[in-house]
């Protein structure tokens, strides 16, 4: 009796083996990601408070291999003097790069990229805003990984102007950063904008959005009736969409996540 047990722990581990490389090699094939403007933090209904735990909960339950983050306080008194991009980093596990967007409150504040893989390179861009209007810096952060499978990709996070004036420069910038490299390219984030609005359009000269027709507003937290969050791929690529999804019921910010799933 004692040998059969000792036989079927054995057969029972060598299964479980079996069953996680056949994950992984799946894994290979596929490569999931996240958008999230998380307001630093703050729950909607909960006036001053800063939970990142409950953000990288958000995350976590999800297990994407690269997020797209946006509205994040670096150092700043109103978040507790906390660099929230190296503690979502440590509470999630990730790599991570933050991309400033304007000094604030004493701190920093801008968005940022979270990764499974190793970064092999970061960059900053900041983006353009047309003179003799208010506006406020904004930028784009790309981080260059390699995926499983060998590949290189570019990701890239950004958070857009409200005023249309700003985000047409600020499209058209984008597009001559990266519509031309020969890696994948994936741009995700608050654009502040509609897939209707005419910056997408020009976005789209380049990037195909990873949902088209009849698709799940992403803002507020609470009976949502915009899309405003957007995850795109460069025009060309092998990946193909696999599933797009907003993850509702999530109150820890006032937008909802999106995680879209690429396969090839």
């Amino acid at each position: 009796m004692k040998t059969y047990l000792k036989h079927l722990v054995v057969i029972l581990a060598l299964s479980n083996c079996s069953m996680l490389a056949m994950a992984n090699s799946t894994n290979t094939d596929s490569l999931k990601v996240m958008t999230y403007n998380i307001h630093h933090a703050n729950p909607p209904a909960q006036e001053g408070v800063i939970d990142l735990q409950a953000i990288a909960d958000v995350i976590k339950s999800q297990s994407p291999d690269l997020v797209a983050l946006q509205e994040l306080d670096v150092l700043t008194p109103r978040s507790g003097n906390v660099d929230q991009v190296k503690k979502l980093a440590e509470l999630t596990g990730m790599y991570s790069f933050f991309s400033k967007g304007i000094d604030y409150d004493g701190g920093e504040y801008g968005v940022a990229i979270l990764s499974k893989f190793k970064i092999n390179k970061s960059e900053r861009f900041p983006l353009p805003f047309k003179e003799g209007l208010k506006a406020e810096q904004r930028s784009l952060a790309i981080v260059n990984v390699t995926l499983p499978n060998g590949s290189k990709l570019d990701f890239a996070c950004t958070h857009l102007d409200l005023n249309n004036e700003h985000r047409l420069l600020q499209v058209a910038e984008i597009n001559k950063i990266l519509g031309n490299r020969k890696t994948e390219v994936i741009l995700a984030g608050d654009l502040n904008l509609t897939a209707t609005t005419p910056a997408m359009a020009i976005l789209e000269k380049h990037f195909t959005r990873s949902c088209e027709q009849n698709c799940a507003p992403t803002i507020p937290d609470v009976n949502p009736d915009k899309e405003i969050d957007f995850i795109l791929l460069k025009k060309g690529s092998k990946l193909k969409v696999a599933s797009h999804q907003v993850i509702n019921d999530i109150h820890a910010s006032d937008h909802l996540p999106l995680v879209v799933t690429y396969s090839k």
